[in-house]
């Protein structure tokens, strides 16, 4: 009996960790902290345009995994990811060689941001477009209106099936590649690259099966019916509020 009572005292004292580690688990809470960050303040005002949080519950990221980000830019989203992921994570920000000769002042911008002690889990890697790599395997490969820059000239024309394979093999087994590009015209493939700087969701979506993902879902959170798709999405018209496709696929676990 005195056994019994002693076992029950002990449950309730015990630290009430189990929901708030389960919450936590679901990257959910994790998210809203990351989008509320202080240290965002400059990125507020493009937060309901790019949906970043519908974005980041899409990817499915959770604190303390790996994430790989291919080209990101002026590091949007990956001062969200770095704190989602929180201190056992880590971000790895891919710039590669080719995109930094056309974007010296994004490369500036992003290895500033890595340089930050608050973004001390984020580490910018330089490597050639055509071999995408990772120092350990990741949870996450996330990449954002750029999928389509990789088949270009001025990246030296790398094959998106081998960029997907490459992305495969950096994944842990049920990892997920996560990509939202510009939509182009049913149809066009990747007619419209480099020019449009738009891509056909359904070409994206064969090349990625082809390198060995199941396509895991989508969502509609960032489409535009009013984007007419024939016109580059620099057009002052359209620009910031393309029509874009969000895909996500698994790497499947055996």
């Amino acid at each position: 009996m005195r056994l019994t009572v002693l076992a029950a005292l002990l449950v309730f004292a015990l630290p009430p960790v189990t929901l708030a580690e389960t919450s936590k688990d679901t990257g959910s809470d994790a998210i809203t902290r990351a989008v509320a960050d202080p240290a965002r303040q400059a990125d507020r005002a493009d937060d309901a345009r790019r949906k970043v949080a519908q974005v980041m519950a899409f990817t499915q990221v959770k604190p303390g995994q790996k994430v790989l980000e291919l080209i990101p830019g002026s590091g949007y989203f990956t001062r969200v990811f770095s704190a989602v992921v929180g201190t056992q994570g880590h971000v790895y920000a891919v710039v590669p060689d080719e995109y930094a000769k056309v974007d010296s002042e994004g490369v500036s911008t992003i290895k500033a941001l890595a340089a930050d002690p608050h973004y001390a889990n984020v580490s910018v890697l330089t490597q050639p477009a055509a071999m995408l790599r990772a120092p350990e395997s990741v949870d996450l490969v996330f990449t954002s209106q750029n999928y389509h820059d990789y088949p270009d000239p001025f990246m030296g024309k790398v094959d998106p099936v081998t960029l997907d394979r490459q992305a495969f093999a950096a994944l842990k087994p049920g990892g997920v590649f996560v990509v939202i590009d510009h939509v182009a015209p049913a149809g066009s493939g990747m007619r419209d690259t480099n020019t449009l700087h738009r891509i056909d969701p359904a070409i994206v979506k064969s090349q990625a099966k082809l390198a060995g993902f199941v396509f895991d879902g989508q969502s509609d959170a960032l489409r535009n019916p009013a984007d007419p798709h024939d016109i580059k999405v620099f057009d002052k018209s359209i620009r910031g509020h393309t029509d874009q496709f969000m895909y996500r696929f698994r790497k499947p676990a055996k």
